[in-house]
């Protein structure tokens, strides 16, 4: 396995870095408290190309491989989790369907826009009644003439007040279970489509988060993405292709975590001395360090493996479970290493250790990845 990044992509690294400290931090307690990230900071975001991260060159993206964007995500990790989802969700599950799955003329339409982040991708497959269970979708998708009649509901969608293009999981044939579902790329300003009300959130504060609704919402039959049927295997496939980048965020906040409570250590005394010197808080500060490096050769090694085209269906799993843990458990002992200052909202730890939570509940929970991996493991044994 060679994790060795090119010039290029570490002059890239340097570059986000920099953004990040510069630009990004200096708005991270505004954008918290105001739940919005300004459009001026998006712009700035656009003309860095980070909308484009997943998008082929020809295309007008960066067209980066999995390596590659764990690396960005990882610097980009290291701030404000809202701002980062975004751009997380938009490079991920919001594009990687159609940059993997789309037609020639699907491509040629969609993606030169949203590499510019002109346009702004969304993944739509929760729905009230088929969370965990996403084969239970209700949504349905009747086909009439040259066009696809859709009716239901969406739910929890990442970026849908501001998305243009949405990648939904629709029943186009009931009878068949799973094996019934599409996959369709639908048009913010399609007729029948609308948009509900912000939903208030624990954390992530920033990236906004809607239900959707759809009346009788007409689809061309040119914006089905894939073929017919195969839209529960494309929502898996999407939501494995996203989990190294989600765990490489992941990454990132465990590290910028880590590094806070280690200075933080030096520098509060307690008894005539640094905290860092007493011996529980060593040890929360090893297990932090453990666990993300940990992490850290789990995420290369799995976009490493992606790259080279190997099914990464159960390693994918075991990363997405294990990040999402560790981010909660390095952001939990941090908050302990600062004592009443972590949890104080004026300062960030109280922030990342709400936004830590919801890593084990989006793109798949903690409990079914593992059984993702339990039914990989009963394959290889059987």
């Amino acid at each position: 396995m060679d994790f060795q990044l090119p010039e290029e992509l570490l002059q890239m690294k340097q570059v986000i870095r920099d953004f990040i400290s510069n630009e990004v931090e200096p708005l991270a307690m505004q954008i918290e408290e105001e739940d919005h990230v300004p459009d001026s900071l998006l712009e700035k975001s656009k003309e860095l190309g980070l909308f484009g991260l997943s998008i082929p060159e020809e295309y007008g993206g960066m067209g980066l491989s999995m390596l590659g964007k764990c690396a960005l995500f990882e610097e980009m990790g290291k701030t404000i989790n809202g701002y980062t989802t975004i751009l997380g969700a938009h490079n991920g599950i919001g594009s990687v369907g159609i940059v993997e799955l789309a037609k020639e003329e699907q491509k040629q339409r969609y993606l030169p826009k949203m590499a510019t982040g002109e346009w702004i991708g969304a993944f739509a497959l929760t729905e009230p009644q088929a969370g965990s269970n996403a084969a239970a979708l209700k949504t349905t998708a009747v086909k009439k003439g040259d066009r696809y009649i859709l009716n239901g509901q969406k739910i929890y969608i990442t970026n849908a007040p501001y998305a243009k293009v949405f990648t939904v999981m629709a029943v186009t044939d009931p009878s068949q279970g799973a094996k019934g579902i599409t996959s369709f790329i639908v048009d913010r300003d399609f007729p029948g489509f609308h948009v509900g009300s912000i939903e208030k959130k624990m954390g992530l504060h920033g990236s906004h988060t809607a239900q959707l609704y759809f009346e009788d919402m007409e689809v061309p039959e040119e914006n089905v993405l894939g073929e017919v049927g195969q839209g529960y295997v494309n929502a898996l496939k999407i939501l494995a292709n996203g989990r190294a980048g989600l765990a490489a965020r992941s990454l990132g906040s465990c590290q910028y975590l880590l590094d806070r409570s280690a200075r933080y250590a030096l520098e509060r005394e307690q008894f005539g001395k640094p905290i860092f010197d007493q011996q529980i808080i060593q040890h929360y500060l090893a297990d932090m360090a453990l666990e993300i490096e940990t992490l850290r050769w789990m995420t290369y090694r799995v976009a490493w493996m992606s790259d080279q085209g190997q099914k990464v269906i159960k390693e994918a799993a075991m990363l997405k479970l294990y990040g999402s843990e560790v981010y909660n458990r390095v952001a939990d002992k941090a908050v302990q290493i600062h004592g009443g200052v972590g949890y104080i909202a004026d300062y960030p730890i109280e922030r990342f250790y709400r936004d830590a939570r919801i890593t084990r509940i989006y793109e798949g929970t903690s409990e079914i990845q593992k059984n993702i991996i339990a039914a990989q493991l009963r394959k290889e044994y059987s």
